[in-house]
């Protein structure tokens, strides 16, 4: 009989009694549970061994609230982290959230919820590593999936269709969680290079002085630490493409080396003397406004309008709304266990509607996936939703009410005046220019 290997979480607070309590009650025949009782210590464990789940207290003595999230979530390929929180923390949870934890848990702790959450969590490492596997290697790619029929979806859908046979390099913008990566995949599918796996990296999750290595390659010997020569993502997307998101957070370095690259279709790996031809499609993507990074200094000038030939700009949540309703579904579909789709409630879905999703579709999809776990019965109601969402659509609804019947009163008063609009706004106690605006702004509604 052979030993079954466990998967690996690591539990962060600074309070004994509770390390205790969730080593004791998470470790089993799956799950091996180590403990820190600090930041400092549980980077040192981060940086040597693997951990699929993270576990960790928002508050902690020696680091500032999310910036042990940050680290961890760069340092560790595929983690999910689940945050610990006080009843006051609820609302740098959700920036926790943002910022790509995978959910929060509240002390007193509800144990059976979170053996729930920790198994979806590790299902998710699953998923990524198994498509992070297909991506680098041989396997076949999943369909990319473009949810939306906007008009801005339908322009996006166009321009990917007149540029994905090309060859020219594409910068894909938006802001993060908006698309951007699966805009890439259909670009990829529809080119030439589409039997061939494309290969995908984001850049801010490479170590600065290894970037280049990770990039290229490198030669046994070339630095300390290299005992053997490796291929590089460039080796790697011979003949297919090489999606590099995040571009902006590589050092101005790499970014030249790219440069040349991208001219010459040529490399060279570190520390070796000859060059190697590849034949690759580019595309890159960040969210930062990368004009504004080559004023300041931070973006290499050349290597900008290098890749900004063709531009798509993904829009964010908020400017394409009539696409949510798609998008909910999918995600009920798609994620929902055992192939039963969860139904969601009017108002949970006009809660949904009304919110203005700073953190785009990424941020849609956990508040769906978490709603899918906390539902009764196959029902997504109000209640299973995070509750500074419903606070927010509850006073977006106010406010629209309020417009609603301002509205309605300015034009009862215009009428009343026969359409004389210096009366009705001495009537109202505004300006006429002040009605005149208002007057304009429902015309265009």
């Amino acid at each position: 009989m052979t030993n079954k290997v466990r998967y690996p979480i690591l539990v962060i607070d600074d309070e004994e009694p509770i390390r205790r309590l969730l080593q004791k009650e998470l470790t089993n025949e799956n799950r091996e549970v180590s403990v820190a009782a600090n930041a400092a210590e549980a980077l040192k464990m981060v940086r040597g061994n693997w951990f699929d789940v993270v576990i960790m207290d928002l508050r902690l003595p020696d680091i500032t609230d999310l910036d042990l999230l940050i680290k961890v979530k760069d340092t560790v390929p595929h983690v999910e982290v689940i945050m610990i929180t006080g009843h006051g923390d609820i609302d740098i949870a959700v920036d926790a959230m943002k910022l790509g934890a995978y959910d929060f848990i509240r002390k007193p702790f509800n144990l059976e919820r979170l053996e729930l959450i920790v198994e979806k969590a590790h299902q998710r490492v699953l998923l990524s590593r198994e498509n992070d596997i297909l991506r680098h290697n041989s396997g076949q790619e999943k369909e990319a999936k473009f949810i939306g029929n906007s008009k801005a979806i339908r322009d996006i859908k166009f321009l990917i269709n007149k540029v994905a046979p090309a060859k020219i390099p594409v910068l894909i913008t938006g802001d993060s969680g908006s698309g951007k990566d699966v805009v890439a995949r259909l670009i990829h599918e529809c080119s030439h290079c589409s039997e061939h796996p494309m290969i995908i990296k984001n850049c801010a999750t490479l170590q600065k002085d290894l970037a280049r290595s990770e990039l290229f390659g490198h030669m046994r010997g070339s630095f300390t630490g290299a005992t053997e020569t490796r291929e590089g993502l460039m080796s790697f997307a011979h003949d297919s493409t090489l999606f590099l998101d995040e571009i902006g957070d590589l050092s101005l370095g790499v970014q030249a080396s790219l440069l040349r690259a991208l001219d010459t279709q040529t490399y060279r790996r570190v520390g070796e003397k000859e060059e190697r031809r590849v034949n690759i499609r580019f595309l890159f993507a960040t969210n930062r406004n990368l004009s504004e990074e080559v004023e300041q200094g931070r973006f290499n000038e050349a290597f900008y309008h290098r890749i900004n030939g063709f531009n798509i700009q993904m829009p964010p949540v908020s400017e394409r709304r009539e696409d949510l309703p798609l998008l909910v579904d999918y995600f009920l579909t798609t994620l929902s266990p055992d192939n039963v789709p969860c139904h969601i409630v009017q108002g949970a879905m006009d809660c949904l509607m009304q919110y203005s999703w700073p953190g785009n579709v990424r941020e849609l999809r956990n508040v769906i996936e978490r709603s899918i776990i906390l539902s009764e019965n196959n029902i997504i109601t109000e209640r299973c939703l995070p509750s500074e969402l419903v606070h927010s659509a509850d006073i977006s609804q106010a406010c629209l009410t309020l417009e609603s019947v301002e509205k309605k009163h300015i034009l009862k008063m215009l009428d009343f005046f026969e359409e004389n609009r210096q009366k009705t706004a001495d009537s109202l106690g505004i300006s006429r220019k002040t009605l005149y605006r208002k007057l304009s702004s429902y015309s265009t509604q």
